[in-house]
């Protein structure tokens, strides 16, 4: 079996990608978005995972089978924070007096 060999090159422009998300997200921290910083703060998150993801855990180079594994894994994810938010933004919806 081969396996792909990436370059040093590749490592180092990653992670200098991620310091700058990481900066960006100290920036977007200091700075009043609102209802939007939560968003801001999620995608950044995702962005940098997927960085991770992709590269360092090598699934760009993997078969099929790691990629459904690692969608399925994202998915799952997905509906964890989608039932996670729909009780948190509902909490004020009480009618109860």
């Amino acid at each position: 079996m081969s396996h792909h060999i990436a370059t040093k090159g590749l490592y180092v422009s990653i992670f200098a990608a991620l310091m700058v998300l990481t900066a960006v997200t100290v920036s977007a921290a200091f700075i009043d978005l609102g209802a939007f910083g939560f968003s801001v703060a999620l995608t950044i998150a995702l962005v940098k995972a997927t960085l991770v993801i992709l590269f360092f855990m090598g699934v760009r180079w993997s078969s099929h089978l790691t990629w459904i594994t690692v969608a399925s894994g994202f998915f799952f994810l997905v509906i964890l924070l989608g039932l996670t938010l729909t009780d948190y933004l509902t909490r004020g919806w009480s009618t109860i007096a």
